[in-house]
Order: structure tokens, then C-alpha cells, then sequence
């Protein structure tokens, strides 16, 4: 009798599984093929200049350089900014990691797991926090700030950003 309920328990995981995966292959199939049918009916968007992408190019190339910036943060109650100082980039979010995030799991099925950084730390998923390097006014030195408030930088001074 307990030989007889094991086998009837692992037949009925297996047919579950199997059900599962059935209507998730389903799905995805139904939705294959009503976007096959959208591609077919509207195309693809006829785009000749490639402007957004040149322009996504220069950013990141910008970004690469040591660039001179400045950083403000926004003055939730008057909805100015306000000036941090001297910058050097244009800041990293805090929930950037050097590494990948994810290591894949052992077996095909398996989830990707979650990677510590170098550091040992895991990283969260997203932050709303930067990190800025800023210019000590007294001494010129550069250091990393941690800013929390609401970011803005430029590669030139912002006029007309001082609360009154």
C-alpha cells in the first residue's frame, strides 16, 4: 500500500507539471502568433536616420571621458535646485553592479541565483540613491558622495537654480 501512494503521488506531480507547462506553452504560443500577425498588418517602423541611436552613441561616449560636470540636487519644497558643486561624471546609481547580478543555475530548469559583488555584498534590484563624485571646495580633492535626493547634472552651470 505505501509503494502504491508513492507512485500515485509522483504521477500526479508529473501530470501537474505537465498540465502547467502546457498552458504556459499555449499561451505563449497564442501570443507568437497574434504578434506575427501584428507584424504582418502594421511592419516595422520604416527609420532611415538613425538619429535616437547616433545620439545614444555620443551619450555613452560622452559618458566615457573624465567630463567636468556640476550637481544639484531638487528643493522638494520650492522646487528649485540647488547647487552640490563642482562633478566629476554624471553619477552611478547606487543599485549598479560591476558584476553580474545573476549566476546561471546549475541544471537547465533551475533559476538564475543571485551574485555578490567583489565586495561580498548583494546589490538590490534598484535604488533610488547615486553616487557623485563632487569637488571639495576648500581643497579641490574629489570624493564619492552618496545622494539620495533627486539628481540632476550637467556639463555646464545651470542658471537662475538658487532658491529665493
Amino acid at each position: 500500500m505505501k509503494y502504491f501512494l508513492i507512485v500515485a503521488i509522483a504521477t500526479l506531480s508529473l501530470t501537474a507539471c505537465n498540465v502547467e507547462k502546457g498552458a504556459e506553452q499555449k499561451q505563449r504560443e497564442a501570443t507568437q502568433k497574434i504578434t506575427a500577425e501584428a507584424d504582418r498588418q502594421i511592419g516595422m517602423p520604416d527609420i532611415v536616420n538613425f538619429q535616437e541611436r547616433r545620439l545614444a552613441k555620443q551619450i555613452l561616449e560622452m559618458r566615457d571621458t573624465e567630463i567636468a560636470t556640476h550637481s544639484y540636487i531638487k528643493n522638494e519644497l520650492k522646487g528649485c535646485l540647488v547647487y552640490l558643486g563642482a562633478s566629476i561624471g554624471y553619477g552611478l546609481p547606487y543599485a549598479v553592479q560591476f558584476t553580474n547580478p545573476e549566476k546561471r543555475g546549475r541544471w537547465r530548469d533551475t533559476p538564475n541565483l543571485p551574485q555578490a559583488d567583489p565586495n561580498g555584498l548583494y546589490m538590490p534590484d534598484s535604488l533610488t540613491a547615486t553616487w557623485v563624485i563632487l569637488a571639495d571646495p576648500k581643497t579641490g580633492k574629489t570624493a564619492p558622495v552618496y545622494v539620495e535626493s533627486e539628481l540632476t547634472v550637467s556639463p555646464f552651470r545651470l542658471r537662475n537654480t538658487e532658491c529665493s
